[in-house]
């Protein structure tokens, strides 16, 4: 029989935040033990670090050119007519499940899958239902998953306000682990789990919370650029008039907090590998773990995704292969290569011995191939970023001001030192020029003139209207009522 995969996504959980990443602060056990048995991609990138770019990315190995969506189109179907990785995993007779966050559009569109058991953070206005509010309904806590008053798009945080089993981490994997119990033995299974934090709310166990409660933290990174703020692109003065910096205080609890999610997803992770193996399929299964974007956690002032700093947008990446297997690198290697979110769907497939189909553009991990450079983007008009990367340095591009950035990740991989006019690095900052004016496309080109970036205007910064706490939730019982699916919401 064909090898099963267990597919699992985090949200909004940076690469280097992990024990095998080489941070000492954070406790991830069982994450680590996969890196130990598996192989590690380091630097592995969301090409757009935002959810439903990201997302699609992983489900049809499409670059976000490809798919149509870099900018966070909330009611954008999947391409029509591309095959997406559930579908090709259905098609070589695999039965497959989704249990957490899809963020597709409509809600409960498969996408592919067998069945979806979604708990899509409080989106019944895009319709539904969700099977999680469900579950809080059925428990007697009708309407109350929000009831903590924590915003999903901000910084504050709290403990949890319901019993412990009624959190949507333990949800997800308790519904994992039933719906492996649950299945057809006679065929292989695709599982694909999605833990919905620790994408805000911040709202950890107490007794998560406790373990960290004492513990110092690191201080958020600061470079030559971080605190000029008056001369800053444009993209980051919106951001961080969106997101008022959090006095130190208050900023390390907030890390504290978001630290205590990582951990008890890497615990409940746990549960779920444990029932693979009292199944007797750890064995013979794949099994991936990656995140579709990161976290800047107050870094250069920073907070949130969006943005092509490794905090947004490197993302961590473990594939373990079957027992005996080792086609993505030495048990416990590290692989250096530049990976896109786009790579996952041929790699999985091509693990599993099914033909990856024609339309996917990403390279599968089980082969030698190997890209030169990698294209990043975020967003449009003045709110853009764009990205190009190669084996040692990056270059960020501002098209609002035509501002620049340039960094050598090999010497400086915390991004402390801007060397875009440095006089020493002109050659390296014209190749990648030239580099990422070869990736633009649509729009963009407007910005380009003579071969040349040229941009456009960077506009006044005004006063930001978040009257709406960046997307606060409210009661969801009587139902929530049918909004535009296209309103984004939780954005400056």
């Amino acid at each position: 029989m064909k090898p099963n995969v267990l597919f699992v996504t985090v949200d909004q959980w940076p690469a280097y935040l992990l024990g095998c990443a080489g941070h000492e602060g954070i406790e991830t056990p069982t994450i680590d033990q996969l890196a130990r048995v598996g192989t590690r991609f380091p630097n592995t990138y969301a090409q757009t670090p935002i959810c439903i770019p990201s997302r699609r990315s992983m489900m049809t190995s499409l670059s976000s050119r490809g798919h149509g969506d870099r900018n966070f189109e909330p009611d954008l179907p999947m391409p029509k007519g591309m095959p997406t990785l559930a579908g090709c995993f259905g098609a070589a007779g695999y039965q497959t499940t989704a249990i957490g966050k899809l963020h597709v559009y409509p809600p409960r569109d498969r996408i592919g899958f067998d069945d979806a058991i979604l708990a899509e953070e409080g989106r019944g206005h895009l319709g539904g239902p969700d099977d999680y509010e469900m579950y809080l309904a059925d428990c007697g806590h009708n309407g109350a998953q929000f009831m903590h008053g924590m915003s999903n798009n901000e910084y504050s945080w709290r403990p949890w306000h319901l019993p412990e089993d009624a959190h949507v981490t333990n949800w997800t994997a308790r519904t994992a682990a039933r719906t492996i119990k649950r299945r057809d033995p006679t065929r292989p299974s695709f599982w694909h789990v999605s833990f919905t934090h620790p994408h805000p709310p911040l709202v950890p166990l107490q007794s998560y919370f406790d373990r960290y409660a004492r513990r110092e933290m690191d201080t958020p990174l600061t470079g030559d650029w971080s605190d000029r703020d008056a001369d800053a692109p444009f993209v980051m003065r919106a951001l961080r008039a969106f997101y008022a910096d959090l006095p130190p205080a208050q900023l390390a609890d907030m890390r504290r907090a978001f630290f205590a999610l990582c951990t008890h997803i890497d615990h409940q992770l746990r549960l779920i590998i444990g029932t693979l193996r009292e199944e007797g399929l750890l064995d013979d299964t794949i099994i991936v773990f990656t995140s579709d974007h990161g976290e800047m956690l107050g870094d250069h002032g920073l907070y949130g995704k969006r943005l092509m700093y490794d905090g947004s947008a490197r993302v961590p990446l473990i594939v373990v292969d079957r027992v005996g297997q080792t086609r993505t690198g030495p048990m416990g290697g590290t692989d250096d290569r530049l990976i896109a979110l786009h790579d996952l769907m041929p790699t999985m497939l091509d693990m599993a011995g099914i033909e990856v189909p024609e339309t996917c553009e990403g390279i599968s991990l089980a082969t030698p191939a190997r890209r030169d450079h990698l294209y990043g983007e975020s967003h449009l008009g003045v709110r853009a970023s764009r990205m190009v990367r190669d084996s040692r340095h990056k270059l960020i591009w501002y098209p609002a001001g035509n501002r620049i950035q340039l960094f050598d990740m090999q010497a400086d991989p915390d991004e402390k030192r801007d060397l875009s006019a440095d006089d020493d690095h002109a050659d390296t900052r014209r190749r990648l020029e030239r580099l990422l004016i070869g990736e633009l496309y649509g729009e963009d080109l407007a910005l380009v003139s003579g071969g040349e970036l040229i941009g456009l205007a960077a506009p006044e910064l005004g006063p930001i209207d978040n009257r709406g706490l960046s997307g606060q939730r409210g009661i969801h019982y009587p139902q929530v009522p049918m909004a535009d699916p296209g309103h984004k919401v939780g954005t400056f």
